[in-house]
């Protein structure tokens, strides 16, 4: 009986079930597809608060959208839960709010300003050195308990994780995914005055800087419609530093102005700069220092979970533009798809490393997922993508060895950290980060990042401008 109920119900394990919106979204997608609309969910969650509210907010969307053979468990055990699972989807937070705040604020004091930092930046490397070894472990009980299913991963720093967790499980039928290609190509189609649906477009790249490098209809190439848009006041107004990319390299960038304004050396420099390029006004994902922190500083999610669950704010039982949907209905049969995702290049894009994380397309059906060769990016877009490869490849060492100094050399190759701050403030940041994070980061218990002698005198230069060295322990 057993067998015969394997054939016709999939089973979803969602790691990290206890969000505030993402995994109900995801539920609600997933059951929009004839071949899911019956699916057991196997929700896990760390936080024992949140699970209960997360399997009565399911078990309403079943009711609401009339999926009377759906069903939901809850649990805090993932190996229960990862048992004969068709489908994993992770969105995970290790530390939650206390590691996100100091991983903005110390590097503030170093002049380091971050929006977001959960990709690059000092904030993105300290979140891969708390949250890898977690992924690693998931992806091992997958490789034990359930080595089919295809592991849908939405958690961030995305291509750090991705390549870490690969290169431990190389055999996970693994892809990472974000919402930014079809964001950003859905923008600028409606920019255009054209039906996205009528667009051939490719995007590829890393995830968080991809690049567009086709936008046609019709046969007709827009690209240089999208040049001529992204200098009017309109659209460069609150979109900054992505409209400063197409101005200066040609070709349309993903993800919001926030995030690019970090992965770089040009627009975060000094306060003239923020505000010239990073100006909240023209919209708060546009590169605001510390918005971050007001995304998940979050102390009503109990008030909002109930009202969730009470269906007093209901989730929205549409099915979302996320690709995570799609590919599941894909794998089980339903109408193939073409998404874009993380995996490792082996190939795919020719001018950037075989072993590094990027982002393509990728057909997805019953066979599973088929990423597809793009072959080179221009030039100038490889040589940006490789500087945030460097860093994220030393992270992921740092990791794996266990090692300090490789969490310090991750961040003096960071483009950000590297443009605001002199090597001894880099080794100090580090210091005081790796303090402050030493509960949530126990594969570097009991090591310390090695202090190096200041070998100019403080008392007639004025090169540390934010921070004397020797008050952050070198």
């Amino acid at each position: 009986m057993k067998a015969m109920e394997r054939e016709i119900m999939a089973k979803v394990v969602i790691i990290g079930a206890g969000s505030l919106g993402f995994s109900s979204k995801l539920t609600s997608d997933i059951l929009t597809y004839e071949p899911t609309c019956d699916a057991h969910f196997a929700l896990v969650d760390t936080d024992e608060g949140r699970l209960p509210y997360a399997k009565q907010i399911a078990e309403r969307i079943f009711t609401e959208g009339n999926y009377p053979k759906a069903t939901a468990s809850a649990t805090a055990d993932r190996r229960e839960a990862l048992e004969d699972a068709d489908y994993v989807i992770i969105s995970i937070l290790v530390g939650g709010y206390e590691a996100i705040k100091t991983e903005i604020d110390i590097p503030l004091k170093y002049g380091i300003s971050q929006c977001i930092g959960d990709t690059l930046t000092p904030g993105g490397i300290m979140r891969c050195l708390r949250t890898l070894p977690v992924m690693i472990d998931i992806g091992r009980d997958i490789m034990e308990l359930c080595p089919n299913a295809v592991v849908l991963n939405y958690t961030n720093p995305m291509s750090m994780l991705s390549w870490g967790m690969l290169d431990a499980c190389p055999e996970l039928k693994y892809v990472g995914l974000c919402h930014s290609v079809q964001g950003t190509t859905g923008e600028w189609a409606h920019r255009c005055e054209v039906d996205l649906k009528d667009v051939n477009f490719q995007c590829a790249g890393i995830n968080h800087q991809a690049w567009i490098t086709r936008f046609e209809r019709d046969g007709v190439d827009l690209l240089p419609q999208i040049r001529e848009l992204a200098c009017r006041p309109d659209i460069w107004t609150g979109d900054t530093t992505r409209m400063e990319y197409v101005k200066h390299f040609g070709f349309p960038v993903t993800e919001s102005s926030g995030h690019v304004s970090e992965y770089n050396w040009w627009f975060r420099k000094n306060d003239t700069e923020l505000e010239r390029y990073c100006d909240p006004r023209g919209g708060r994902w546009n590169g605001e220092t510390g918005f971050i922190k007001e995304l998940y500083d979050r102390p009503d999610w109990e008030g909002r979970m109930k009202s969730m669950a009470n269906w007093e704010t209901p989730v929205n039982l549409n099915r979302s533009m996320e690709y995570g949907s799609r590919i599941v209905n894909a794998c089980a049969g339903g109408l193939a798809a073409v998404i874009h995702g993380n995996v490792k290049n082996d190939g795919l894009i020719d001018n950037l490393p075989d072993e590094a994380i990027v982002e393509v397309p990728i057909l997805v059906d019953k066979n599973g997922l088929q990423p597809i060769r793009v072959g080179a990016l221009p030039p100038h877009l490889a040589a940006i993508n490789r500087a945030q490869i460097s860093v994220q490849e030393l992270a992921v060492k740092a990791v794996f060895e266990r090692d300090p100094e490789r969490v310090f050399q991750a961040m003096m190759m960071d483009p950000l950290t590297a443009m605001s701050c002199t090597l001894d403030q880099i080794r100090a940041m580090t210091v005081e980060l790796l303090e402050a994070h030493r509960e949530f980061t126990p594969i570097l218990e009991g090591k310390s990042l090695a202090s190096k002698p200041v070998m100019y005198d403080k008392k007639t230069t004025d090169a540390e401008k934010h921070i004397d060295p020797a008050e952050a322990g070198i």
